[in-house]
């Protein structure tokens, strides 16, 4: 009887272990991490876990579009310069014994460190402390200036030098005014929660015309890279427009090292980068406008002091003098306009 029990107790252990083998546990990504960060440029090896040895095929999809399909439970490699930056959704479906299953995954994809850079006060000019700065733009030596709010928004032509308002136009009261920028011989307006841009002739400011925004949410920044439109609409996204007709026709999101960059402001282009105001924070962000990444970044803090309050007083409005390479910055309701030089740190 005792030889029969061992035997016994034998027979059991080698079909636990046998089970074991059979259920390995369920099909599931091992490699990346779900919720990993990894850096824009990496090739990385998708890895799973399949609960059975033998597979018919495995179809291996990011963000729904098939990267590969294998034989084999082998690993597959995903080239994060091809679908770029931000959250990607992975998925494997499994097809053995008749049977699919399918295990889903995520990562986030994240540029390099950006740059950061301080700054250097080169010369200070007066400012209308009473403009609500919104847009700013520099062109064959006159500032021109959006100031918003309701009942009080105007587009204006200012003397750099002096900070004397030359040429102003009222907008009706039904809108607030909020970024702009100069295509050929017109200026295009944004306005906030309308869902409308104006356009007036450059020289007169007479208004001649009006389009509709596509799916952004509002109007915040806009500048132009003399191909298309850039505008931004407080979120982390960075729409292009149709110089000619205001229509949207694509867009990126804008990621740092850390992740979404959200609340993108008055928008300028300098040199193949867009420079982005971040809506409450005395930071400007050098964005490529192709991969949506953040290459740089500006730490304005302590630069304007007078009289700051908590809100509706931030850093915004950012101008570029491309023939003499000069960059100026100002805010809403700021007594100063400053133009700077940067200081890499």
């Amino acid at each position: 009887m005792k030889n029969k029990s061992i035997l016994g107790l034998v027979v059991t252990a080698a079909l636990m272990v046998v089970g074991c083998k059979t259920q390995k546990g369920k099909l599931e990504f091992v490699h990346p991490d779900s919720g990993k960060r990894i850096a824009y440029g990496e090739e990385v090896k998708l890895t799973l876990n399949f609960p059975n040895a033998v597979v018919d095929s495995v179809v291996y999809s990011i963000d729904g579009n098939v990267l590969e399909t294998k034989r084999d439970t082998g690993s597959v490699v995903f080239d994060t310069k091809k679908y770029g930056l931000g959250d990607r959704s992975l998925s494997a479906k499994v097809y053995a014994e008749g049977k699919e299953d399918i295990a889903y995954s995520n990562v986030m994809v994240l540029p390099p460190n950006a740059k950061n850079y301080g700054f250097e006060v080169v010369n200070t000019f007066p400012h209308d402390d009473q403009s609500f700065t919104q847009g700013l733009q520099f062109q064959d030596g006159v500032m021109y200036e959006s100031s918003g709010r309701y009942e009080k928004s105007q587009l204006r032509k200012v003397d750099l030098q002096t900070g004397k308002v030359l040429q102003s136009i009222a907008l009706e009261d039904k809108y607030f005014a909020e970024g702009m920028t100069i295509v050929d011989d017109k200026i295009v307006l944004l306005t906030w929660l309308e869902h409308v841009a104006l356009i007036y002739d450059k020289h007169n400011l007479k208004q001649t015309g009006a389009f509709n925004y596509g799916s952004s949410k509002e109007g915040w920044g806009l500048t132009y890279d003399g191909e298309k439109m850039i505008k931004s609409d407080g979120t982390n996204r960075l729409y292009f427009l149709n110089a000619k007709t205001g229509a949207e026709e694509s867009s990126i999101a804008v990621y740092d090292e850390n992740g979404a960059v959200d609340n993108l402001n008055e928008l300028e282009y300098i040199d193949g980068k867009v420079y982005a105001n971040v809506y409450q924070q005395e930071i400007i962000v050098i964005i490529n406008p192709v991969s949506g990444a953040v290459e740089g970044r500006i730490n304005l803090v302590g630069m304007y002091n007078e009289n700051r309050k908590p809100v509706d007083n931030e850093l915004n409005g950012i101008a570029y003098d491309h023939k003499a390479k000069r960059l100026f910055v100002t805010g809403k309701l700021w007594s100063s306009l400053f133009e700077i030089k940067l200081v890499e740190r």
